[in-house]
């Protein structure tokens, strides 16, 4: 196995078409094994005749990502700094022998980014699982649940809640595969947990003849089944012992590391909590419409889930990329890498936006064998077809500040749509319906690019990027 100790002298950051694709495409496979698992859940659920249980999973899918991804600063921290700490070892003015004990210490350095990610999901996680019956029940009614939809909703997420504290660490780690470029164990521990929990959810519910609770018992132990994956192979990357592996080493704890960390992950999070609150609010004008188009919704949204953890792989090549370039303050070398990821965004946009439209009739078949929904859904499918181009922008320019670690950019973008996207969208659904709500979801997708696109044009013209980075 390469060893993960950059050399003493780095050559120049890769910025080769070839080398982004190459980062990209394990990320993309992984990624894709994220969602198949709400797809699977969604499919099963929506092949037992009964459109209430469908739309059920549509709020409970809808919650848990409500709870669970506004906590998703646990990847990108995890990434940005973890890519920039290689990016700074490779930029060391220092003679080769000072050289040489830094780069001895970068498996410890590495292992103390992963160790605080790890125990702030694990403390994270248990406040959540001990809310577990006030988060249920208030959520469900800020999410305007109708009684037969909001029971199903609420049996499924009574055993999935004992899930969330290993879903916080899978978001942890892939981070920090992501951020050194390691995206192969990424591909592994999302391929595996797709694997199982396929398995175990069509034997708990054809098998064993649980239902919903099938369904979740099955996604909840894949999830923590990973968990086990994803510590064997951290442990056998940095080729360090059990013992070594869970020993904490004070250097790396400092209160300003800490501090830092925090910051970070509070720009993050509230970034993070107001895309999501946005989707809830989607999520409740569909509930508020009926269980007929929650349902439908809970089908092409999936659509808008796929395409995104996707796309997301050329995000994360940007990220890394720009992180690294970040990292040694080569800023010429992060230009090009804008402008190449860029590329390679909408070029996989366009693919994708094209597959499903190719793809979106037997796709819509196989989620469901209730005719109303069918219906419905294929009625609204273009809006579907067209996400990918529509929020391509958005995911590729969030790649680019994560990587840059830029928080308070990432924060002020956020507030700045949550003042334009929410009356926006409240207009738009009372005056068109269901096809205000998804002209609400591509003005969503379409106004965080173009805030983003502000700020990194406004930083590229003044060529002020040193104030992008926290000091």
């Amino acid at each position: 196995m390469p060893s993960i100790l950059p050399p003493t002298a780095m050559p120049p950051i890769d910025t080769r078409y070839k080398h982004i694709i190459s980062i990209a495409v394990p990320v993309m496979l992984a990624n894709l094994a994220m969602p198949l698992q709400s797809v699977i859940d969604t499919a099963i659920v929506g092949n037992m005749n009964d459109a209430a249980k469908l739309a059920g999973m549509g709020l409970a899918i809808q919650l848990l990502s409500l709870l669970l991804v506004s906590f998703n600063f646990l990847q990108y921290a995890s990434s940005g700094l973890s890519a920039q700490a290689l990016g700074q070892l490779a930029n060391t003015t220092s003679v080769a022998k000072d050289k040489s004990k830094e780069a001895q210490q970068m498996p410890s350095t590495l292992l103390s980014i992963l160790q605080r990610a790890l125990l702030l999901a694990f403390i994270i996680g248990m406040v959540l699982l001990l809310a577990k019956p006030w988060l249920i029940d208030f959520g469900l009614q800020a999410l305007s649940a109708n009684p037969a939809s909001g029971l199903a909703a609420k049996t499924y997420l009574d055993v999935r809640f004992w899930g969330v504290i290993a879903e916080l660490m899978n978001f942890a780690f892939i981070g920090w595969f992501a951020g050194q470029g390691q995206t192969r164990y990424m591909l592994y521990q999302q391929g595996f947990i797709a694997l199982l929990n396929i398995i175990l959810t069509l034997f708990f519910v054809y098998g064993m003849q649980l239902g919903i609770v099938g369904v979740a018992l099955g996604t909840t132990i894949a999830f923590w089944s990973g968990v086990v994956l994803a510590l064997w192979l951290s442990r056998h990357h940095l080729q360090v012992s059990w013992k070594a592996f869970f020993k904490t080493d004070p250097q790396h704890f400092t209160k300003y590391k800490m501090l830092r960390l925090f910051s970070l992950n509070k720009d993050i999070f509230i970034r993070t909590l107001i895309l999501t609150l946005s989707f809830a609010w989607i999520t409740r004008l569909s509930a508020q419409s009926g269980d007929l188009v929650l349902a439908a919704n809970a089908i092409l949204l999936q659509v808008l889930s796929i395409s995104a953890f996707a796309l997301d792989g050329v995000a994360v090549s940007a990220e890394t990329l720009s992180g690294q370039a970040a990292g040694r303050r080569d800023w010429l070398r992060f230009r090009i890498i804008v402008k190449r990821t860029g590329v390679v965004s909408y070029g996989l946009a366009l693919l994708l936006s094209a597959i499903w439209w190719l793809a979106m009739p037997t796709y819509l078949q196989l989620m469901t064998n209730i005719e109303t929904v069918f219906t419905l859904a294929y009625a609204y499918h273009g809006y579907a077809v067209l996400l990918p181009l529509i929020g391509v922008g958005a995911y590729w320019l969030d790649g680019i500040f994560f990587g840059l670690t830029a928080g308070h950019i990432i924060r002020n973008a956020a507030l700045i749509l949550a003042v334009i996207f929410f009356p926006l969208s409240w207009l738009l659904y009372q005056q068109w319906g269901m096809t205000g709500i998804w002209l609400s979801v591509w003005c969503l997708l379409l106004l965080r690019m173009l805030i983003l696109g502000g700020f990194l044009y406004h930083t590229q013209k003044t060529g002020s990027y040193e104030k992008l980075q926290p000091h």
